[in-house]
């Protein structure tokens, strides 16, 4: 009878199959999967924007960098800016919210603040995380506000993570025409490129940059629209891709790509003057006060190349 009282409340205490679970803690919010950790959303003190590490995939392989959270042997140093996967943009009124650091000596840095975390909902299949934000001027100015929608789903050996983000001016803003924009994340060093300069020799880097069209590489993914981007490679015998969505309902779909070899991995709309060469051309984008600016973004974790994780055909439903 014990037995049976003790299978019965270990059958109760263990996670439900697809169970994913979001639970508040100290400045972030931890996603489990299964019972076993996905990601966390992180606003400590010391981060100068939100930002979600670490990614990790089905199987629990980390997809991104752990610098500068975590010193990890044969990882690149560079960067320290780029903290896992973020929303922020370099040129907003003149003020950086992308390289953004406290060890940084600059003084146009502005903050993304998190207000309060508005919904925490856990479930059978996804999990809900919505935080209020608002993205400040060094002196402590608001410029914007930001409503931030994230769920997380197990989808059999993938994950997948939804991003619904609505900007809202509370001053005249101006995005500026610059690269280091918006929507991004920092890879791990199996997903970058081999031969970059410093580079350590292990782990073996095994990038495969992919686009919706086909093309492969920086030299040909960067800075070219698209619907989609998937960096793919090897890590401990097996093949694992991470790919970003760009809903077609963005603005100015289908946006550029801030993809690099080195493993930054970035959607960006305001670049183009960067992204094309043509000094003639603007990118920047205006809004007055009140008015708002609507992204959506889904990210893929998921088994093998793109092509074998279908990810052409996952775009195509997901569009549609």
């Amino acid at each position: 009878m014990r037995k049976l009282c003790l299978a019965a409340m270990l059958a109760v205490c263990a996670p439900l199959p697809g169970q994913v679970q979001v639970k508040q803690a100290d400045h972030k919010v931890e996603i489990t999967i299964n019972g076993q950790p996905c990601s966390t959303f992180v606003y400590t003190p010391e981060a100068m924007k939100p930002y979600l590490y670490p990614l990790r995939a089905a199987d629990g392989t980390i997809i991104t960098r752990g610098f500068p959270m975590q010193n990890v042997p044969g990882e690149s140093t560079d960067h320290r800016h780029h903290r896992g996967l973020w929303f922020a943009h370099s040129n907003v009124n003149g003020f950086d919210f992308w390289n953004n650091e406290p060890t940084y000596k600059k003084t146009n840095m502005g903050t993304i603040a998190v207000l309060r975390i508005s919904k925490l909902k856990s479930g059978k299949k996804s999990g809900e995380i919505d935080a209020e934000m608002e993205w400040r001027e060094p002196g402590g100015t608001p410029l914007l506000h930001e409503s931030r929608k994230m769920v997380f789903t197990a989808d059999g050996e993938q994950r997948v993570l939804d991003f619904d983000i609505l900007l809202k001016a509370l001053k005249p803003v101006t995005f500026g025409d610059d690269k280091d924009g918006v929507f991004g994340m920092r890879l791990a060093p199996w997903l970058e490129a081999p031969g970059q300069k410093g580079q350590p020799t292990e782990p073996k880097r095994t990038l495969v940059m992919t686009n919706a069209e086909g093309a492969h590489g920086e030299k040909q993914v960067w800075g070219k629209r698209s619907n989609w981007v998937d960096f793919s490679g090897e890590t401990g015998g097996k093949q694992l891709g991470v790919a970003i969505f760009d809903n077609p309902d963005n603005p100015r779909h289908p946006t550029y790509w801030h993809a690099r070899d080195y493993g930054l991995f970035a959607a960006n709309i305001f670049g183009v003057k960067s992204f094309t060469g043509d000094k003639s051309q603007d990118g920047s984008l205006q809004l007055k006060p009140g008015e708002t600016l609507h992204f959506r973004y889904r990210v893929v974790i998921h088994p093998g190349s793109a092509q074998q994780a279908k990810i052409a055909d996952q775009y195509a439903s997901y569009a549609h």
